[in-house]
């Protein structure tokens, strides 16, 4: 493994050839032919411009929850901003004001509002992956409990757009979560472009039990998620109506496995590396599953992982 380092402070440090396993939840995927991973705003800059002037493909890559990379690597470069992590906290207008760069964990987040005995903290706990992914995803879970999405609690984000390729023009946009199309699991109108910062709000109004809630549904969730396995969160969104994982059970799947990647015994709707997977045997997982429920039952599942490399 290689790395190019300069002098010049607009060229970024990056490696070549470095497999991504390690970067993803399921520890699979191959290798980026460029890998930069900058910890700061301006460092990510340099990396989209230097990249870009070049006309080397660019993929983005978060926390790595909800994606599957595969075996065969990513051609060109791979940013990953697992990184670019920071919080800064003001309390203003009767409101707590909290803006994260993009590779924060949401479990940085989780620790301000439960600080501040907050809300958000309760759809928080438990939650994997960045901020960044959480607004793209606009994650959230499936209790009625409020909020419950990030939608919910979302200002504004700051993202980079660059120019064609070859051009190597970097701009930044500010955009007001109102003007963002919000949905089931996405979020439209930042595209095309990369999530820099974001910034998030709740009322002042601390609620007393909130620790022994959090507490609880963290409690819930490791007895009904297989958090003690490599895994990306939730594998298929909800279809209208129904639950993914309850389709996927009573379809007769749970455990099934294919080469070290298997339907959670705990919750049908994650599958697991429990052992020795590859992307291939997570995706033949993935597909297998669809076939089933719709043969069965007739419902199509999607997924909400994304699928990045050569497939």
């Amino acid at each position: 493994m290689t790395s190019a380092k300069s002098g010049d402070s607009t060229t970024p440090l990056f490696d070549r050839d470095v497999s991504l396993a390690s970067l993803t939840s399921w520890h699979v995927g191959g290798k980026a032919d460029f890998l930069a991973q900058p910890k700061t705003v301006d460092e990510l800059r340099a990396a989209l411009s230097w990249f870009n002037s070049r006309s080397i493909p660019l993929t983005i890559l978060g926390g790595g929850t909800n994606v599957l990379v595969s075996d065969r690597g990513v051609r060109g470069a791979v940013i990953a901003l697992g990184k670019m992590s920071g919080v800064a906290v003001e309390e203003r207008a009767k409101r707590l004001h909290v803006t994260c760069l993009a590779g924060t964990p949401k479990s940085e987040l989780l620790r301000v509002f439960l600080k501040y005995r907050l809300e958000p903290a309760l759809f928080l706990a438990g939650l994997p992956g960045d901020i960044g992914g959480g607004v793209a995803m606009n994650a959230g879970v499936g209790e009625m409990i409020k909020p419950r999405e990030f939608n919910e609690i979302t200002d504004w984000i700051d993202v980079f757009r660059m120019g064609a390729p070859g051009e190597g023009t970097i701009h930044l946009d500010h955009i007001q979560a109102e003007d963002l199309r919000w949905g089931y699991r996405h979020s439209e109108g930042w595209q095309p472009g990369v999530i820099v910062r974001v910034g998030l709000s709740w009322p002042l109004e601390p609620v007393d039990d909130v620790l022994v809630r959090v507490k609880h549904a963290n409690q819930a969730r490791l007895s009904k998620q297989p958090l003690d396995q490599p895994n990306c969160g939730s594998v298929f969104v909800n279809p209208p109506g129904h639950k993914a994982g309850k389709l996927i059970q009573d379809c007769g799947l749970k455990g099934f496995s294919l080469g070290g990647a298997q339907v959670s015994e705990k919750h049908a709707n994650f599958i697991v590396n429990s052992g020795g997977a590859t992307a291939d045997a997570i995706d033949s997982v993935i597909k297998h599953v669809q076939r089933t429920v719709l043969e069965k039952t007739g419902i199509e599942l999607h997924t909400e992982v994304i699928y990045l490399g050569d497939w």
